[in-house]
């Protein structure tokens, strides 16, 4: 008499089953009609059962029945494997060694799950206690994480675990390391481990010598791997718009009459060649008309104006002429500092607060007003040349405005070019449109579903983004109540966003460790970076848009080149989370400041100096990654105050701000 079909065996039936009703499931969403008629024949599958169990299996239970983790394989062998392939990558050259101990950390993490989904939990535990130490320092974080999960219940819904099961991890390997592993696995017939590597793993295989450990490091740290460099072929448009005719009359400044000295040092700024840049044809700049952007009102013009003779006298910032840094600090802000921004032409001041309340300080002589009551506006005389002044009421003037609405902390602010408007991001998930004119709420904009992070004010107006902990980006526009663009990719919460200077790019930041640009007109991802170990918290664009600086929880700055995609430098020096950073006017230096309470400058004009020509985006072992000391310039401190902003003005001086923290 047969033995009667065993527990296990009647798993193994039911999670078969499963799989194929989520097959044919797939088949009928796609309207995959003839094939699924076929599979329902050859499966022996009636309508009837089909129906039943069409409504039975949730979300959850399909992508269980799905899993790749499922193996019937003795789960003793994977400490065996593991063991083996290690040794054998000890046991190659150091030329492919190096490159091919980046499959161990993968390899690891989707052995213990398989271990921990087919319920051998107590092998799953020794397999992680005895290979978890041997990983790169920059996984322990994902480690920790990975370590909460040694049960099959603990991996459904577990962020971790979705995007490890549905993306591959991304290796960047010479073809000759790839080979020699390839031949290894055959050789030895590891069935199990070459279906891990070819099911998991995507292996990035490039032409050239292999990378040397230097190389690797410095791109590797991600979530999910490296980036992938198909994903950075797309051309990006990274060059300023054509600025328009404005026929500005030069005035001469009545400094130069003090003396002779003068003149020249007056003259030279007007020869700045990013001024002079704008006004000439970029073959890698987009027309003006790729992407809608709002017609410039006579205000606006007249702003225009204002700011180019503001840059005319701009001082040069470099090595040898050190910023000068003026820095407001927040006393008794028991309420808690989240955000400040300063107005693009340094005049306003903005700060969130923990307690949901949104501060703006005029940081000129001028006090900021209120628009009169309807009833006054209306006896204006608007033909006047000083309508504008006539339209604001003086007995409204204080240092000081309040702006209430958000109902919880409030983690971002941004001003609008204009200076007539502010965006505010907030841990209630909205983003209010607020009028700095009648210092009210305009529009309350709900699309993202839990806290958003951050929000920038497009350069040239109308537009701006957001980003949150739904690990997705918005474009917004400030005619339209619902989303323009939904930029989502990220693998992890979207920490901070920003506006390339030609308004045709979005830059986003990641716990999930990579830097993502992407195209405003069409929503596409044009760029992946990796190279950060921790969550990206702040995003800088050059004036000439030719470049992003990054950095964050790795306390580490990376400048990046838009037009591959490459990581130009690494600027180590602080000592804690990076939280703002900030070009210099021309582009010479960049300013950096976080919780370690420094600013420090940073030498970009010698990173470009010491650029290598023979490097080649598509060979990564040629591309040199510049983490020279001397880059550092100089470190201001300050005396217990984290910097949670830095800005420089249109005349170079570099303005800093932050709470002052009672340690």
């Amino acid at each position: 008499m047969a033995d009667p079909p065993s527990m296990e065996d009647a798993k193994v039936d039911i999670s078969e089953k499963q799989t194929l009703l989520a097959v044919l499931q797939f088949l009928k969403k796609h309207n995959l009609k003839e094939t699924e008629t076929l599979l329902k024949k050859e499966a022996k599958v009636s309508d009837e059962e089909f129906k039943t169990e069409d409504s039975g299996p949730t979300a959850s239970e399909v992508s269980h029945a799905l899993a790749a983790y499922k193996s019937d394989d003795d789960p003793s062998i994977y400490e065996d494997l593991y063991t083996d392939i290690k040794a054998f990558i000890d046991s190659c050259l150091d030329v492919h060694k190096v490159e091919l101990a980046t499959i161990l950390y993968p390899v690891f993490v989707h052995m213990y799950l398989e271990l921990v989904y087919n319920d051998h939990e107590q092998l799953a535990k020794n397999f992680f206690g005895k290979f978890s130490l041997d990983q790169e320092e920059y996984y322990r974080e994902d480690l920790m994480k990975l370590s909460t999960v040694y049960k099959k219940e603990h991996m459904a819904g577990n962020q971790l675990m979705d995007n490890f099961k549905s993306s591959k991890f991304v290796i960047r390997m010479s073809r000759d390391s790839y080979t020699h592993l390839k031949r290894h696995l055959q050789e030895k017939q590891l069935s199990r481990l070459l279906n891990i590597i070819q099911e998991h793993l995507f292996i990035d295989v490039f032409d050239g010598i292999p990378r040397n450990k230097q190389q690797i490091d410095a791109s590797s740290g991600g979530l999910l791997g490296e980036s992938d460099r198909e994903a950075n072929k797309v051309k990006v448009y990274y060059g300023l718009l054509k600025e328009p005719d404005l026929n500005i009359p030069l005035e001469e400044d009545e400094d130069n009459t003090e003396g002779e000295g003068d003149k020249p040092k007056k003259k030279k700024p007007k020869k700045d060649p990013l001024l002079m840049k704008k006004s000439k044809n970029d073959p890698n700049a987009p027309s003006n008309t790729r992407i809608p952007l709002p017609e410039l009102k006579d205000m606006d013009k007249i702003e225009k104006i204002n700011a180019f003779r503001e840059a005319m006298k701009r001082v040069k910032v470099d090595r040898e002429h050190m910023p000068s840094v003026c820095f407001y600090t927040l006393l008794n802000s028991c309420q808690g500092v989240t955000c400040i921004e300063v107005s693009e032409d340094s005049s306003l001041i903005s700060v969130g607060f923990n307690d949901s309340f949104i501060r703006v300080w005029s940081i000129t002589p001028d006090k900021l007003r209120s628009l009169k009551s309807p009833t006054e506006l209306e006896i204006i005389d608007k033909e006047a040349d000083d309508v504008l002044e006539r339209m604001m009421d003086e007995r409204s003037a204080t240092e000081i405005k309040t702006l209430c609405g958000h109902n919880g902390p409030v983690y971002s602010v941004s001003f609008s070019p204009d200076k007539h408007n502010l965006v505010s991001a907030s841990a209630d998930g909205t983003i209010r449109l607020w009028s700095l004119q009648t210092w009210t709420n305009l529009v309350c904009y709900k699309g993202h579903n839990y806290p958003v992070w951050d929000v920038k004010f497009s350069p040239h107006g109308h537009y701006f983004v957001s980003c949150g902990h739904d690990r997705t980006a918005r474009l917004w526009s400030t005619d339209h109540y619902q989303p323009l663009r939904v930029f989502a990719g990220h693998l992890s919460d979207v920490d901070s966003i920003q506006f390339h200077p030609n308004s045709n790019y979005v830059a986003t930041g990641s716990s999930d460790k990579m830097v993502r640009l992407w195209d405003v007109q069409n929503g596409n991802c044009v760029r992946v970076m990796s190279g950060h170990k921790g969550a990206v918290h702040c995003l800088s664009f050059s004036p000439d848009g030719r470049t992003l600086a990054s950095s964050g929880v790795d306390q580490v700055v990376i400048l990046w080149e838009l037009a591959s995609g490459t990581m130009l430098a690494q600027m180590k020096g602080h000592t804690d989370t990076v939280y703002c950073l900030c070009f210099s006017r021309d582009g010479g230096v960049l300013s950096s400041g976080g919780l370690d309470n420094t600013v420090r400058i940073w030498d970009i004009k010698k990173i470009y100096e010491e650029l290598d020509s023979d490097s080649d985006a598509n060979i990564p072992s040629t591309l040199h990654v510049n983490d020279s000391p001397n880059l550092l310039i100089t470190t201001y401190k300050t005396k217990s105050t984290p910097v949670l902003l830095l800005h420089f003005t249109r005349r170079n001086l570099l303005l800093g701000s932050g709470a002052f923290s009672i340690t």
